[in-house]
């Protein structure tokens, strides 16, 4: 191969890039901007971000393998290794992986959110506390006693849960 060719390649990997920071800098700004109006959170937006970033990033690297030359089989073959992982975490009790799925779901479809004071109704161990932080593995309550409890995501999605006071309520 000569010279040319790999220059034609640097200058697509470059604009690949380019792409890559543009449209994250776009998407993070468009998304902020709409959803500073809502009664989202600043953590969920940041969550909302970083998913979509990783996305594009995935995207990119796509095009960027692409562009080096991997053939279309050896790329499909590393994406449906990878969307198997996730399927395999959708379904794995006690895998890192569900918590990060069950982190997604808590974040689409749970109604707490930080500042709530909620009541986990654990037969053993029922207890209570303030949420503090919500990330991809776990749920951090802070007791009355100003203890901190730390929950794993899949793990609270099996438990009853209940909402003793909400923030948007005060």
């Amino acid at each position: 191969m000569d010279v040319s060719f790999y220059k034609f390649q640097l200058i697509e990997t470059g604009v690949v890039i380019a792409a890559y920071i543009l449209l994250s800098y776009i998407f993070k700004t468009a998304v902020n901007n709409y959803l500073k109006n809502t009664a989202l959170q600043r953590p969920r937006r940041k969550m909302i971000i970083k998913a979509a970033q990783f996305f594009i990033l995935l995207i990119a690297a796509i095009f960027l393998s692409a562009i080096w030359g991997l053939e279309q089989n050896e790329i499909a073959v590393f994406f449906t290794s990878i969307l198997t992982v996730f399927g395999i975490a959708f379904f794995a009790q006690w895998s890192l992986l569900s918590n990060i799925t069950s982190s997604i779901l808590l974040f689409f479809t749970h109604p707490l959110k930080i500042g709530d004071t909620i009541k986990v109704l654990d037969k053993d161990y029922p207890f209570e506390g303030e949420v503090t932080d919500i990330t991809y593995f776990f749920l951090y309550l802070k007791t009355s006693t100003g203890e901190i409890i730390t929950i794993p995501n899949s793990q609270l999605l099996q438990k009853p849960v209940s909402i003793l006071s909400s923030k948007s309520e005060q």
